[in-house]
């Protein structure tokens, strides 16, 4: 069980103008600027759940991350994961906890793969049989074979982030923690660890805490989402409902010859090519015949389609409603 209760954190940045003159001064005299990263935070998440964390950049998603592993310590509020407190019970926590960070590496750079995998065993102390449960299964279900045996830095980014999950998992943890673990990942390599992750979550009942601007990665993998912006949960629900929040709104896409037709209330201009317009409609406002009639009226029309609206243009249009 994760339990975040009031939770802020602030961060105080030194701020300073360009130039060797302003550099020499804040030498003797600094500038500072207050960040509120996390206002009043507070959510639960049940054993064995996987949850999608989502929000726009700088809105306080890896700062709560770094919370709940024990790597920052709150202005204030309480962390409850597994009976434990992060910052507080810090080695005792992380036997418990398996963390990917898409940018940063836990692997050592110029040692084979089953070196650095074997370091890790040792700090954290893990039952060899344990280890060797886990390490087979790992390199099965990730195919790993032909890798441990490689230098990290003779990976590929795909391959590479393989063995950064493996990595996290090595030591049996209850609760994995996941920052943007496809990015930059092509796409077969984003489905294979996809369908890692879901098995993972069915067999060994592991929780999973999923932040990613993918939203291909929260479809596939979640069936609820926690929406932060400007440090604050703004909305908590599931996919489905968020889906059906927005079901009224349509995608129009348009291919026509001649000039581009104007767009009526109730229709949102989402892109723009020659040739090519991507449109969001409100129904309630403008019926989908009423649409297609408004623009043919103006264009000659080659080809409509019509869709619901996908997750990405849906979180889209959350951030629009909530400011953010």
């Amino acid at each position: 069980m994760i339990a975040l209760s009031n939770i802020n954190k602030t961060f105080r940045v030194a701020k300073r103008q360009a130039g060797f003159g302003r550099a020499v001064k804040a030498l003797f005299s600094r500038e500072y600027e207050l960040i509120h990263a996390l206002n009043d935070i507070s959510f639960t998440i049940s054993d064995g759940e996987m949850v999608g964390y989502i929000g726009p950049n700088g809105a306080g998603k890896s700062t709560t991350i770094k919370i709940m592993c024990g790597i920052l310590t709150p202005d204030s509020g309480t962390c409850n994961i597994d009976g434990r407190t992060p910052w507080k019970e810090r080695v005792a926590h992380v036997r418990e906890i398996g963390v990917v960070f898409g940018q940063r590496s836990q692997l050592w750079w110029d040692v084979p793969i089953i070196d650095s995998f074997e370091l890790i065993r040792d700090i954290y102390k893990a039952d060899e049989k344990i280890y060797r449960n886990s390490l087979d299964e790992l390199t099965e279900l990730l195919d790993l074979s032909e890798l441990l045996k490689t230098p990290a830095r003779s990976l590929s980014l795909g391959q590479r982030m393989r063995c950064e999950i493996a990595a996290s998992l090595l030591h049996s943890p209850k609760t994995l923690f996941l920052d943007e673990p496809t990015i930059g990942l092509d796409a077969v390599s984003k489905i294979a660890v996809r369908q890692f992750i879901k098995k993972l979550n069915t067999e060994h009942g592991t929780t999973v805490i999923l932040t990613t601007h993918d939203m291909q990665d929260i479809e596939a993998l979640t069936g609820r989402i926690l929406l932060i912006g400007k440090g604050r949960i703004l909305l908590d629900g599931s996919l489905a409902e968020l889906k059906k929040r927005s079901s009224e709104r349509k995608t129009l896409v348009i291919e026509h010859n001649g000039t581009a037709p104007d767009i009526s209330e109730g229709m949102t201009l989402t892109e723009i090519k020659e040739g090519r317009l991507v449109i969001t409609l409100d129904p309630s406002i403008l019926p989908v015949s009423g649409a297609i009639t408004s623009l043919a009226a103006q264009t000659e029309l080659t080809d409509v389609s019509v869709s619901d609206i996908t997750a990405e243009e849906m979180v889209a249009l959350l951030y629009k409603e909530y400011d953010i």
